[in-house]
């Protein structure tokens, strides 16, 4: 039986790629698909292992792009005794002993440094040729990443992509009146209020978005929802408002009360936010970059990321109809990685 490693050292993160990670993996670990798993984490203590009985775990407290990922983990992998390893992302160590299937969430640091330092984005780059090149199979999570890598790679790594879009939990439905209520106490939302999800990096645009959203009138609230450096360093307006580390519960209330979900972002690789806030009947406005044409429903409102076109949409959020509840399955994903893994040799 082929044994599949799974590096699950971002899954115990509060990050997108954390969530990524914990998805999919537990997707698949519930397919009996002829494969056998070892998942590679930094603590056996994670809370999202828990229930988690058909596979072999393996401690891995080995820090992302350290020295010991460059040799203690190919140690890790062999002892393992796994056939392949699938990385949830694009850091697989130089020396992989192993085949090795990778997913590509994006090229940002191609497109936006964020303030890396030079070091930095020479090691990315060099890590990210380094995959790709060398993957026996590549997952990219939007036919927009797809596009890029072949941009920046060439025919022989489109080749061997396959495009596997992200799910939406299916606990993220449309949260009941008391939910909404209850949330919106908690976090003192008195007025109607526009939501953003996400990081306040440099391609999410989040100055912009407060731009436009200060040209509004009426009693309404930009409520960000975020984590990050970045996010702390922001200077607030009159009528926005800061919230981090949001639990799910509390965030799928806060989409289903939401008068919308609204981003900026000048480039995203999937966007899960959108499909989200879409999966609880949230209304939509998003720039209409990168790959969000795709993750977003036919009822979304899509607009060039300009302080004008954005403020002009949210000013006619009342006429936007909600989002009819659309959701992308881990499932189908989970199956869909199976199958990548089964058949690269």
């Amino acid at each position: 039986m082929k044994r599949v490693g799974i590096d699950c050292r971002f899954a115990g993160s509060d990050t997108g790629l954390g969530r990524y990670t914990r998805e999919l993996t537990t997707y698949l670990l519930k397919r009996e698909d002829g494969l056998a798993y070892t998942v590679f984490v930094r603590s056996k203590d994670e809370p999202w292992l828990r229930g988690i009985s058909n596979a072999t775990i393996v401690e891995a407290a080995i820090p992302h792009y350290s020295f010991a990922e460059q040799t203690t983990l190919p140690r890790l992998l062999l002892l393992s005794r796994v056939n392949l390893l699938f990385s949830p992302h694009f850091n697989v160590p130089y020396a992989c002993p192993v085949p090795f299937v990778v997913t590509i969430h994006d090229l940002i640091l191609h497109r936006y440094p964020n303030h890396a330092s030079k070091l930095r984005r020479l090691f990315y780059r060099f890590l990210m040729r380094r995959s790709v090149t060398k993957a026996k199979g590549i997952i990219a999570v939007s036919d927009f990443t797809a596009g890029e890598l072949a941009r920046e790679y060439g025919n022989r790594i489109a080749a061997k992509t396959t495009v596997i879009r992200e799910g939406v939990h299916e606990r993220f439905v449309p949260a009941s009146v008391a939910q909404q209520e209850r949330v919106r106490r908690k976090y003192d939302l008195r007025r109607p209020f526009f939501l953003y999800v996400g990081n306040a990096k440099e391609h999410k645009n989040v100055p912009l978005l407060m731009e436009a959203f200060a040209g509004l009138g009426g009693d309404l609230e930009l409520v960000l929802a975020m984590n990050g450096p970045e996010a702390m360093k922001l200077t607030l307006p009159s009528r926005v408002s800061r919230i981090t580390k949001v639990p799910e519960a509390d965030l799928i209330a806060l989409y289903s009360s939401a008068l919308s979900f609204v981003t900026a972002s000048a480039y995203e690789g999937f966007c899960l936010p959108v499909a989200e806030a879409q999966a609880c009947g949230c209304r939509v406005i998003a720039s209409n970059k990168g790959a969000i044409p795709e993750v977003a429903g036919p009822s979304a409102v899509l607009v060039e990321p300009t302080v004008d076109a954005l403020r002009d949409a949210m000013a006619a959020v009342e006429d936007i109809s909600k989002s009819e509840p659309f959701r992308l399955g881990w499932e189908d994903a989970a199956r869909e990685v199976a199958t990548v893994c089964e058949t690269v040799s």
